[in-house]
């Protein structure tokens, strides 16, 4: 698409992929990514340019107390210009990195807006780091400035460097008041003359297996990539969706910011301390929420609780961020009569597989290849495509939607990019009909009696069992076999940590595995995570080796050959 103002062209291309939800293999043949031309800032050609005098809600807010607030698509084209203007101010300049640490508060999208309004670098920070945390990402993003709230502040006093210190909320000393931007009345913000190549954001990975990486993203990746995580999702003009997800992720950007404004659909946030899935459904069904995105562990929280309430005006549900088990999506198509459907990408990219409105869900399945995503799997020995290998994208197709690399580090942008492919580090299969199905990360997937062993298929299989709320496998160093699966479960209500318990769930999963499959091994404990929620498998394994070199069987762990009961069934 060539003919047009970078506007026009992004709009045809949006309203192209609008006007063919549902017609999954029409889409892929016939969609291409827009031509955006010498410059293009997405808060100016996209958003300023529908959202001005558009009295639409755009963001809409309600509290843990109830309380709640609604922003127009056209108020927060004039607050985030008065936010712009002030930044300008207090010395942010085009190419400045502005670290952003804000809960769902309206501040947070004024002021990814304004940022990005002058031509600045969006440095994402979740509210949850800490003091050393924040040194790091200062150091390595190279933070010029940092936005955040004033319970936030004092974290700062431990973290050196000479950047701009903005507080959204309240008198700090030392901090610029950030609600000065309001007393602007006409806010006067120019083009900052961007180039589609520009960096437009700076995100840090979880760090499931390793110290967190930093993406670099242009002023085209994400905001010209999510054109097909919208696809996907099913988001459409005038739908309220709600995306669970904390801010200072990539998910975030995603699905609470980009996503929905690209599609003109307001953006619903639910504001708790603690997560209770009663309340959340309620809001759901309240507000008429539309289109719903969250994370397995966020789906498998609801179904433990009362789904007969029924969906609400719900129309799409998608889950993100870790791999959906097929257990969860048939207890919510019995509930609601709705299809859950997954997807797949990460944080130096945008969707590129996914399940999408309309089309036939496998189970277990994440879907095919996105319009627009050039997915192939690569074989690792001959690093040539195959029907089960590496998820990667051909970088000879130009992939729109990809990081533009890690942030100084020559050594893994080498290592990501070889061979004329980026490699994911997930695993995956492919049937005749082009459906992917995840098996695991490369670092995951083991052999036991020289078999392949995805914990992934292991772990939608246990999950299944009533008392276990999640769980994680992982190789257990064996004498006879090098390795065998083992099980970490962390337990649902009202269960109790009991070998009887420990009996039930192995029989079950020797009863619905294959026998190279079996679990032999069982845990009960919490799980390890990242800051962002993600299971640190790495840790599990670590622990598993260190066991075998010196501290052996743990108190809580039950294995296979302890039950008489497993060996007669």
């Amino acid at each position: 698409m060539t003919d047009g103002s970078a506007t026009e062209n992004y709009r045809r291309a949006r309203d192209t992929l609008l006007g063919l939800s549902g017609d999954h293999r029409t889409a892929v043949e016939t969609f291409r990514w827009p031509d955006l031309g010498p410059r293009f800032n997405w808060a100016i050609d996209w958003f300023d340019v529908y959202a001005r005098d558009n009295d639409t809600t755009a963001l809409w807010s309600v509290e843990e107390d109830g309380s709640e607030a609604k922003y127009s698509f056209a108020e927060m084209v004039h607050r985030s210009d008065q936010v712009a203007a002030w930044l300008a101010e207090q010395g942010v300049r085009r190419g400045d990195r502005v670290m952003v640490m804000l809960g769902n508060q309206v501040e947070l999208w004024e002021t990814m807006l304004a940022v990005m309004k002058l031509g600045a670098v969006i440095l994402p920070a979740t509210t949850a780091l800490g003091p050393a945390d924040l040194a790091d990402r200062i150091e390595r993003g190279g933070a010029k400035h940092v936005v955040t709230s004033a319970a936030n502040t004092a974290k700062f006093a431990e973290v050196p460097g000479d950047y701009g210190r903005i507080v959204v909320d309240g008198d700090v000393p030392g901090w610029a008041d950030y609600r000065a931007a309001a007393t602007i009345a006409e806010p006067k913000i120019a083009h900052p003359e961007t180039a589609p190549d520009d960096p437009l954001l700076l995100y840090f990975t979880s760090g499931t297996t390793s110290r967190p990486k930093l993406v670099q993203h242009t002023q085209a990746s994400y905001p010209l990539g999510h054109l097909t995580t919208m696809y996907w999702i099913g988001v459409r003009p005038g739908d309220i969706h709600l995306n669970i997800s904390s801010p200072g992720w990539a998910k975030h950007a995603w699905s609470c910011f980009f996503t929905p404004w690209i599609a003109e659909a307001t953006v619903f946030v639910y504001n708790y301390s603690r997560f209770d899935a009663a309340a959340l459904l309620a809001h759901i069904r309240r507000a008429g929420v539309t289109t719903f995105c969250a994370p397995p562990t966020v789906w498998r929280m609801l179904i433990n609780a009362d789904l007969s309430g029924g969906p609400g005006a719900l129309r799409e549900i998608v889950a993100a961020g870790e791999p959906l088990n097929p257990e969860v999506i048939d207890q919510v198509r019995r509930a609601w009569g709705l299809t859950l459907r997954d997807g797949f990408g990460q944080t130096e990219m945008t969707a590129v597989v996914g399940n999408t409105p309309g089309s036939p869900v496998k189970p277990g399945s994440m879907g095919r290849p996105l319009p627009g995503c050039p997915v192939v799997l690569i074989d690792p020995r001959s690093g040539q495509p195959a029907e089960e290998g590496e998820i990667c994208l051909d970088l000879s197709a130009r992939p729109v939607m990809l990081m533009r690399g890690y942030q100084d580090d020559p050594e893994r942008n080498a290592e990501a990019m070889e061979g004329g492919w980026y490699h994911t580090g997930d695993i995956a299969r492919r049937d005749a009909d082009g459906y992917i199905t995840y098996i695991g990360r490369t670092d995951d997937v083991f052999k036991a009696s020289d078999y392949k062993i995805s914990p992934f298929e292991l772990e939608s299989v246990l999950i299944e069992h009533p008392a276990v709320a999640e769980a994680a496998v992982v190789p257990a160093p064996d004498s006879v076999r090098l390795a065998v699966p083992k099980a970490y479960v962390a337990l649902a209500p009202g269960y109790e940590p009991t070998r009887e318990t420990a009996l039930s769930i192995l029989r079950y999963a020797r009863e619905n595995l294959a026998p190279f499959q079996r679990v032999r091994r069982l845990e009960f404990a919490e799980l390890p995570k990242t800051i962002s929620g993600k299971i640190r498998r790495v840790e599990l394994r670590q622990q598993e080796q260190e066991r075998a070199e010196g501290t052996g069987q743990a108190s809580q762990e039950w294995r296979d050959d302890e039950f008489p009961e497993l060996r007669r069934s």
